[in-house]
């Protein structure tokens, strides 16, 4: 990727991240302020609906406790005392009146039953259920200790006959004409209905649901919606148990987060008001925020595309061109110069290049200079360190054939070798014919057989009778033959052969040498210039220097071997 996308894509992801950053925190912002809100909110409704639900239980119980007060009920509370039965329906008819009174003071209340030893009293405008008394219903209740009021939450009623279900208190009588009376309860119902309607009276809006429930965790008044079962779930009412008031977040069964409130009722604490809002729904207004920074998203994003490419550009204005200088360098154009009018870190660059090209152009004349003395001197060193141990063998094999007295070889020998010199030389000269090359390369081979009789022999083939005026760098051919007679003959047991071909295929001249030897590592050869550092290595890295120097890419040197089968060098030159 470009430095110019680069910086694009910086630039965009700065201000993507810009802005995410500052809209989330203030979507998170905005969102942990309105829940905080709607808590306390949320709160204060309760408490005022908890204060109202409290006023309604005080005044049922305010009322039923009036009723026990009334003269009415104090002659029935004496007879129940003398245990005289006779007057029962003329109690019963005179306590109609207050059942009727007691039901305009509270309208909440739907019917009320009194037991007593002497009689079961309620209003005639009732039914009560025959099949079943107050002490199968309560009988196992009262026999609890410790209680004067006690309330049940919703429920069918089993005194009367009516429909729907019903919240009782149940209460003991008051002392009247200083006697106790043990087996005297009163027993007060009151309309589910009517007494959820109290909750929902005070709602704001519909996403708020109120219930009253037991610490038990069972429902008081069971909610119109079955939405909301999880509200008797455990870990929901071990929530609000840890207080009479408080709130706290619980995820119901869907992953629904639940924003809930809870106030106990004083008259009862065993009864509790809770509250419970979705915090999705409360948190709806904020989905307009959160879609409008991301259209804000888009639009910078869109902005930040065509402004990030003219900010790019003027960035990399000055590091372009000083690119395009380098281009042309490339192309061997050394006189080109970086100019700027600004004094930057680029500049700075430019200015460091300035001088670096005027240093290359000092030090290219040099190299220039010193490669033609490399060239000139190439030759003449690796003449100068022809093999002792060649020159070793050549004279002392000289010296026994004299001493036998094979003074023809001898004659042949000292011809050969100052042959080999001469054309060595070549007058000072780099390049000599392909002709004088296959003389130097054949006299080198003639003295070694002399001194190495019956290891090798040897042809030379030349493919086209043109290839022999063509000028090609001189001692190409002598050191892959001395590898090939000190190294590939080496433990050789029968005669070695070496074959010198020479041919032209299109505008490439083509030396081969190839021999029966015992082969060489190719692939060690290919991957390094030098084998082990010795005469071999240094020969054929020598060789291939000069190649290098003299026709660069356009020549090249290929090795191909197999172990005991023999080795083949190519050497491919341009004909110029």
């Amino acid at each position: 990727m470009s430095l110019k996308k680069r910086i694009q894509l910086l630039y965009i992801f700065l201000v993507v991240l810009c802005i995410s950053v500052t809209g989330i925190c203030s979507y998170l912002f905005a969102a942990r302020s309105i829940e905080q809100n709607a808590l306390e909110l949320k709160q204060g409704l309760l408490n005022k609906s908890v204060q109202v639900m409290d006023e309604h239980l005080r005044h049922i119980v305010v009322s039923s406790y009036s009723f026990m007060l009334s003269e009415t009920f104090t002659q029935v509370m004496r007879d129940v005392r003398n245990h005289n039965t006779s007057h029962f329906y003329q109690n019963l008819s005179l306590l109609q009146t207050s059942f009727a009174q007691l039901k305009l003071v509270e309208p909440l209340i739907d019917t009320t039953y009194v037991t007593t030893p002497i009689g079961d009293f309620f209003s005639t405008k009732d039914f009560p259920n025959r099949d079943n008394g107050f002490d199968s219903e309560y009988g196992r209740i009262v026999k609890q200790q410790g209680w004067n009021t006690m309330w049940f939450g919703s429920h069918e009623s089993g005194l009367f006959q009516s429909k729907g279900n019903v919240l009782s208190l149940l209460l003991k009588p008051i002392v009247i004409d200083n006697h106790t009376f043990s087996n005297v309860y009163m027993v007060v119902n009151m309309k589910e209905e009517a007494m959820r309607n109290i909750l929902t009276q005070d709602l704001m809006n519909n996403q708020i649901q109120l219930f009253l429930l037991h610490k038990d965790g069972s429902e008081v008044i069971r909610p119109s919606s079955r939405n909301y079962d999880y509200i008797t779930e455990p870990d929901f009412t071990n929530q609000y148990r840890r207080g009479n008031a408080g709130d706290f977040t619980y995820r119901n069964a869907q992953g629904e987060d639940m924003l809930v409130n809870y106030s106990a009722l004083s008259i009862n604490e065993d009864w509790v008001m809770v509250s419970v809002q979705s915090k999705a729904d409360l948190l709806s207004p904020l989905q307009k925020i959160r879609w409008l920074v991301i259209l804000i998203m888009l639009f910078c994003i869109l902005l930040a595309l065509g402004l990030s490419s003219l900010l790019a550009s003027a960035l990399l204005k000055p590091l372009n061109k000083l690119r395009r200088l380098m281009v042309e360098v490339e192309y061997n154009d050394l006189d080109v110069r970086f100019r700027s009018k600004y004094d930057d870190e680029v500049s700075s660059v430019g200015h460091r290049f300035n001088r670096m090209l005027d240093q290359i152009q000092v030090l290219f004349e040099e190299v220039r200079t010193t490669e033609q003395d490399k060239r000139r001197f190439e030759v003449k060193a690796l003449q100068a360190q022809v093999d002792p141990h060649f020159l070793y063998n050549t004279l002392n094999t000289m010296f026994w054939k004299s001493e036998s007295g094979e003074k023809k070889d001898v004659s042949e020998m000292i011809v050969s070798l100052s042959l080999l010199f001469r054309l060595g030389l070549n007058d000072g000269k780099d390049i000599t014919s392909v002709e004088q090359e296959i003389k130097h390369v054949e006299q080198y081979m003639q003295l070694q057989q002399k001194c190495y009789e019956e290891l090798f022999v040897y042809r030379i083939e030349v493919g086209a009778p043109s290839c022999y005026g063509m000028d090609i760098l001189k001692i190409l051919l002598q050191p892959l033959v001395e590898n090939s007679i000190l190294h590939g003959f080496n433990d050789k047991e029968e005669l070695g052969v070496i074959v010198i071909r020479v041919d032209r295929h299109d505008d490439l001249l083509m030396l081969e040498v190839a021999d029966n030897g015992c082969g060489m590592d190719v692939a060690r050869m290919n991957a390094e210039d030098s084998v082990d550092g010795g005469r071999k290595g240094y020969a054929l890295s020598n060789l291939h220097g000069r190649l290098s120097l003299h026709y660069g890419d356009a020549a090249s040197i290929v090795f191909h071997s197999s172990a005991d089968v023999g080795t083949t060098v190519v050497i491919t030159i341009p004909i110029s």
